[in-house]
């Protein structure tokens, strides 16, 4: 065919052959993967009202796929429970009959089920709201305004660093026929809408107005969390698994599956609290809710006591609730219980664990790591500060090993003196260490130790903060920065100037702008100090404003401070007035598609090296390949 010819028929015998497929279904949903695919197609011919057609279609079937399937999964899963003592064989005829349950209810509404698995990349497009960007310039060619700034708006709420959006936007605004209420999102979460609503009149003294809403946020938070768990309830990815050669019996095999729905129903805590395009949660979201209404409810009257009682079952002990518990039962002379929360449990695999997890501030992972000071006690949200993380031998070692790979400017384009004039600053990666051991030039032995010291502290933050998946490595960097003498009179500069890990922050406008050239994929940060041996070089957190400092940490051997990478948690160093200051440096992210390469790299070199210890050197395989 001509190209003209082949855009025409594309979309037409893409139907017919899926007509084909399913003349035997009782039902047919159309898939959106399809529609979208033909919406592409009709976008970059020029036809802008098939664009409309097929995109809003998509979307409709999208939206209808996922409802199908958390209806029939809570109809299926409350038809066939599983009983208090199960055998194996009721266990299994359970089983196998929640799973044709649903089969057949799915079947019923959508057609045959096969044609609705849609790629990961399609997955990911409608999970970005990619679908909106083609509708907003759609709309606007076909003169609709009023569509194209809504469909703007609900992009842009998802991708706040596409500039040009945010630019269309600004024009949106100046049109004729476009007013305030066409700026909707089209895909809010109502208990998110509901609660940031709350919070606004809250913040306004309208106290009467932000009840209504929170109770309604309430509501729909948890209708929304059992509807996320019902998601969980299909087939899983079993990551680092070759099922083709998976020897393993039959409950293991269960038992696998059920972990990975747990998992999947644990991270529905992270999703509900996370607001579209972030990765990292809104942290202390559902208590969050009770200690507004508490407050709103402040009268004497027994709602506030009731919220009160709630906050403290995530937060058990906290003083400040603990406080207004005892204030609120003094007056109203009797004492409460708190709500009922059983909902946020009732569907999770295995809800005593699940419950048992939702506070904050998780395992330290290891034994000889010390808790020194939470978020609460280092005035800010997300943030800690550990002791003994390694020896003071590996300290030592870690410095001479520093003091023999790092290179000035390594990291800032071998500017010597990145951050201020009157220090050195000197680094070197973990991918560079190891080549340097490889070489013989470093022992291999402290090689290594800068390899797993950096991973230990990565799962020290990961536990410690409650992630539930996994934290990648953004950038790792054995940096030292030394005081240049003669330079250190009158000086009243910062060592590193107050800053954010992953937005750029403008104090005047108390926001943090997550746009380039910040790393606006990073999400945790953390700092694990060598030495203390020097004058000056605190840690600082401060406000928004740049100014304010809210806590200051003195760095020592083996002592780390962890804390996410956004706004809420501004830094930075005071000048290092005397001595070396040497410290790891580790940047996390938990979108996998940002790990460190270099990271990966090493990763091969231990894995290499470690299988040559095992098997000798008869594998003939050379790390430097690697390297």
């Amino acid at each position: 065919y001509h190209e003209e010819e082949r855009k025409l028929l594309s979309p037409f015998l893409s139907v017919v052959l899926l007509t084909v497929a399913l003349s035997s279904s009782a039902a047919f949903l159309e898939p959106y993967d399809l529609l979208y695919d033909n919406a592409v197609q009709a976008f970059y011919s020029g036809d802008y009202g098939n664009v409309v057609r097929f995109m809003e279609g998509a979307l409709s079937s999208y939206r209808e796929v996922r409802r199908t399937k958390v209806r029939c999964r809570l109809r299926c899963q409350d038809q066939h429970p599983f009983d208090q003592a199960l055998s194996d064989l009721r266990f299994f005829d359970v089983v196998l009959r929640r799973a044709a349950c649903m089969n057949t209810c799915i079947e019923e509404k959508l057609g045959t089920q096969s044609v609705h698995k849609v790629s990961e990349d399609v997955a990911q497009d409608f999970h970005r709201r990619i679908p909106y960007n083609y509708l907003q310039q759609a709309y606007l060619k076909l003169k609709q305004p009023d569509k194209a700034a809504a469909a703007a708006h609900t992009y842009f709420q998802a991708n706040a660093e596409h500039v040009e959006m945010g630019q269309n936007l600004e024009q949106y605004k100046d049109l004729q026929g476009v007013n305030e209420d066409h700026f909707v999102d089209r895909e809010a979460r109502p208990h998110q809408h509901s609660f940031t609503a709350a919070v606004r009149l809250y913040d306004k003294g309208d106290y009467e107005s932000a009840i209504v809403l929170f109770e309604e946020a309430l509501v729909e938070y948890y209708k929304a969390d059992v509807e996320c768990r019902a998601q969980c309830q299909g087939p899983q990815r079993f990551e680092g698994h070759d099922h083709l050669r998976y020897r393993y019996s039959l409950h293991e095999l269960v038992s696998d599956h059920f972990t990975q729905v747990l998992h999947c129903e644990h991270e529905c805590v992270r999703d509900l609290a996370t607001r579209p395009g972030r990765l990292s949660p809104m942290e202390n979201y559902l208590p969050l809710h009770y200690d507004y209404l508490q407050f709103a409810y402040f009268q004497g009257e027994l709602q506030a006591l009731q919220c009160s009682l709630t906050y403290l079952l995530f937060h058990e002990g906290e003083e400040f609730m603990t406080d207004n518990v005892d204030y609120y039962r003094e007056v109203l002379e009797h004492d409460g219980k708190p709500r009922e929360v059983r909902n946020c449990c009732e569907h999770v695999a295995f809800p005593n664990y699940y419950c048992a997890v939702i506070s904050v501030g998780g395992s330290l992972v290891y034994d000889s790591v010390q808790l020194v000071q939470n978020s609460v006690a280092l005035n800010g949200s997300q943030r800690v500060l550990l002791d003994h993380v390694i020896s003071e031998e590996q300290c030592a070692e870690l410095r001479n090993l520093a003091h023999a790979v790092t290179m000035a400017g390594d990291g800032y384009r071998g500017r010597m003196s990145p951050h201020t004039p009157n220090e050195r600053f000197e680094g070197a990666t973990v991918l560079k260490t190891l080549q340097y051991g490889y070489e013989g030039r470093v022992p291999m032995k402290s090689a290594r130790l800068f390899y797993d010291t950096s991973e230990r502290a990565r799962r020290i933050i990961e536990s410690y903060f409650q992630l539930n998946s996994t934290l990648h490595f953004s950038y790792t960097h054995l940096v030292c920065r030394t005081a240049i003498t003669g330079q250190q009179d009158h000086r009243n500069d910062l060592s590193h100037p107050i800053h954010a890990d992953n937005c750029l922050l403008d104090p005047e406008a108390n926001e943090c702008w997550k746009e380039a050239p910040a790393y606006t994929y990073r999400d945790y940060s953390a700092l694990l100090y060598l030495n203390g041996d020097f004058d000056g070089g605190e840690f600082i957190f401060t406000e928004m404003d740049a100014k304010t400092v809210t806590a200051s940490v003195k760095p020592r051997c083996g002592r780390m401070v962890g804390f996410s990478s956004g706004g809420e948690n501004p830094h930075g160093v005071k000048a290092v007035t005397s001595g070396q200051r040497c410290a790891v440096a580790l940047w996390f992210t938990l979108d996998p598609l940002f790990r460190e390469m270099e990271r990966l790299q090493a990763d091969e070199v231990i894995h290499t090296l470690d299988t040559q210890s095992v098997w000798g050197q008869g594998l003939n395989i050379n790390p430097k390949d690697e390297l």
